[in-house]
């Protein structure tokens, strides 16, 4: 088999999975969907080894699958980009993407929605694919916009609920917003560049770099800066960054396993993709960096905060990747874009890990979220245990797991950068360490440690989850340790992604990090003397005193920080802003144009108005029809008589 036919297979065959298992889900059966789907997937993940193989042996390509449209001098096509980074990501997708295809077979066995849901997460990753595999604009839309309908459909897979109907049309709406600027920044490019192929676009970009966008009212604007913050609001929608992000913590009302597949480890990291692909012109804007740097401390701080105080076990993890996508952005901001793609990749695998083992926790509780009715689990559960402490572990960035060498890195990175925000996004990424190491553990202990706190029915009936759920789990956990080892020289010091990422000389804290570094090892035993890691310790232990030993101490403090606890409880009042300004302003500016437009211009003034008016003159002429002879022949004498004197005014 060809190279270029192993490129197709790889978004195909997930492809023809989903088609399969949609349209003809009730001939297959159950055991007929999962098998192709899972098959496909397998399929993709095999193809993507050869491929990434084949890359790495020094091979790559760029070039056109199928011509769409062609107009003047601009063709749309569907092509593929297929180097260092882009099999890096496939990677990634299609191994998560097969854990959690095995890991829905036990899951999801009793769902009456069994075959649509197999079909949904295949099509998902397609379109995922299609995504990290485009070489130009377009494609690269319609992945983006494709990945968008797919979590909207899973998001809301439990359609009779009305909770996870109001939280699929969240996230479609929110990423509308985050879409419009994406489209806009892609339509500025085609104007002004006159392609939408990326190797054309760069080629570009430094003869563009100085030009200036005139706006109304006078001013101007760099062209370079406009359309990097128009294309990293489009990240903002995805990867769920301040203040676009209040869509992915009532996602969690979706089933599990596409709390791992989408908001872990793919579609919520295709932002970061992006601007890393899109590293040729974000390095000619330090405003867009700017930016994006100062977003992505903000994220990682405060979202780190809301993981404290919640009792869902879902949420807490939820609120985890948002902090971690956070520290990807802020390694875009100081150009540190390798590091970025190191951190997703690492995450991905820790962060569906804890996804999936808080799924196994639920299916074991009977479906009960809230870990202030569990407790004790470890000793009934011991491979969930594990594989949840080895995730915990990983998230806390404890050497030497993945975690660690990810979050150190951004932390090391940041600290060398001089651009405008480091010094704020250093402070942000080091408590959110303390931060971040606190939470993961509360969750664990609230878990597994302590007594038991769920009632005696479901104690009775507890039970380690069933291979199906197990082995993705321990599949998991095995990347979550080794990962940051093997790859942190390749990928952060060595020159891994080639020419697939560009940064400018002088530019963020890469130089500084591969001038001083002496090897892993090294690494390891500089970063257990660091701060960082005395900060990850001192999360833990608070988090095993306020849970495990002084457990009446939380309430204390709830109820002496009564009023920072409220802020936190509304989270930060985002949603209540956005219902109150957005909603709210669209239901007044609805009901205003109802009353005015429709009842009093439409209804009152065009529709009955003209009605009323037909009806008054109506009234006023019935008058001249009186009936009698000499009304009328006076009405002629005097007509004559006008015309007359008109006549004779103009003689």
């Amino acid at each position: 088999m060809s190279m270029y036919s192993l490129y197709l297979l790889v978004p195909l065959a997930p492809l023809a999975g989903s088609l399969l298992a949609g349209l003809l889900g009730k001939r297959l059966g159950r055991n007929g969907s999962h098998w192709v789907t899972t098959l496909g997937v397998a399929i993709s993940f095999l193809a993507s080894i050869l491929v990434a193989q084949d890359v790495f042996a020094g091979h790559s390509f760029n070039g056109t699958v199928y011509t769409w449209l062609t107009t003047q001098n601009i063709s749309l096509v569907v092509g593929f980009l297929i180097d260092p980074l882009t099999v890096t990501m496939m990677l990634v997708v299609t191994f998560v993407s097969l854990m959690v295809h095995i890991y829905t077979i036990g899951y999801m066995h009793e769902d009456p929605g069994y075959q649509r849901f197999f079909s949904y997460i295949s099509l998902f990753t397609f379109s995922m694919l299609m995504l990290v595999m485009s070489n130009n604009f377009l494609q690269l839309f319609f992945g983006w916009e494709a990945v968008g309908l797919v979590s909207y459909l899973l998001i809301g897979f439990w359609y009779t609920r009305p909770t996870a109907i109001y939280a699929n049309l969240k996230a479609f709406l929110v990423n509308r917003v985050g879409d419009m600027g994406f489209l806009l920044g892609i339509g500025l490019i085609l104007a002004h560049f006159g392609s939408l192929d990326y190797v054309t676009v760069f080629q570009r970009a430094p003869l563009l770099a100085h030009d200036m966008l005139s706006l109304t009212g006078g001013t101007s604007v760099s062209l370079m800066t406009l359309v990097c913050i128009l294309l990293f609001i489009g990240a903002m929608g995805k990867s769920a960054q301040m203040p676009l992000h209040v869509w992915l913590p009532d996602s969690m009302e979706g089933p599990t396993p596409i709390s791992a597949l989408i908001h872990a480890a793919t579609m919520v990291t295709a932002g970061i993709f992006m601007v890393s692909r899109m590293s040729p012109l974000f390095e000619l804007s330090e405003t867009a960096r700017v930016v994006v740097l100062v977003i992505g401390a903000s994220t990682a701080l405060f979202m780190a905060f809301l993981g404290i105080i919640q009792t869902d076990i879902k949420r807490v993890v939820a609120y985890s990747t948002l902090s971690q996508l956070g520290y990807m952005t802020v390694a875009l901001g100081v150009s540190a874009y390798p590091i970025a793609i190191f951190h997703l990749g690492t995450h991905a695998f820790f962060k569906a890990l804890l996804f999936l083992g808080a799924g196994s926790v639920i299916h074991a509780m009977h479906h009960e979220q809230d870990m202030r009715h569990m407790g004790g689990l470890r000793k009934y559960m011991p491979i969930t245990y594990v594989t949840a402490l080895v995730g915990s572990l990983a998230l806390a960035g404890i050497p030497p797991f993945a975690g660690f060498f990810s979050k150190d890195a951004i932390i090391e990175a940041v600290r060398a950068s001089h651009i405008p925000g480091a010094d704020y996004a250093a402070f942000a990424v080091l408590a959110g360490v303390f931060i971040t190491a606190f939470y993961s553990f509360r969750m664990l202990f609230m878990t597994f440690h302590g007594e038991p706190r769920m009632d005696h029915h479901t104690r009775e009936h507890l039970h380690e989850s069933p291979a199906v759920i197990t082995i993705p789990l321990v599949l998991l956990a095995i990347p979550s340790v080794i990962t940051g080892y093997l790859y942190m020289e390749p990928m952060v010091i060595g020159h891994y992604f080639g020419d697939a990422i560009q940064v400018l000389p002088g530019h963020g804290g890469l130089e500084d990090i591969r001038a001083h570094w002496h090897g892993v090892s090294e690494f390891i035993q500089e970063g257990v003397l660091s701060l960082p890691f005395w900060l990850a310790l001192a999360g833990i232990a608070s988090a095993a005193a306020l849970y495990l030993k002084w457990t009446h101490v939380p309430a204390l403090i709830q109820a002496r920080l009564s009023g920072l606890y409220t802020v936190l409880d509304n989270k930060y009042y985002f949603d209540r802003f956005n219902e109150v300004f957005f909603a709210g302003g669209a239901r007044c500016l609805g009901t205003g144009l109802w009353n005015v437009g429709d009842i009093k211009v439409i209804d009152g003034w065009l529709v009955n108005g003209s009605a009323n008016l037909v009806g008054r003159l109506s009234q006023r002429l019935r008058r001249v029809q009186t009936g009698f002879i000499y009304h009328y022949a006076f009405i002629m004498i005097f007509g004559v008589f006008i015309l007359m004197s008109l006549w004779f005014v103009k003689a």
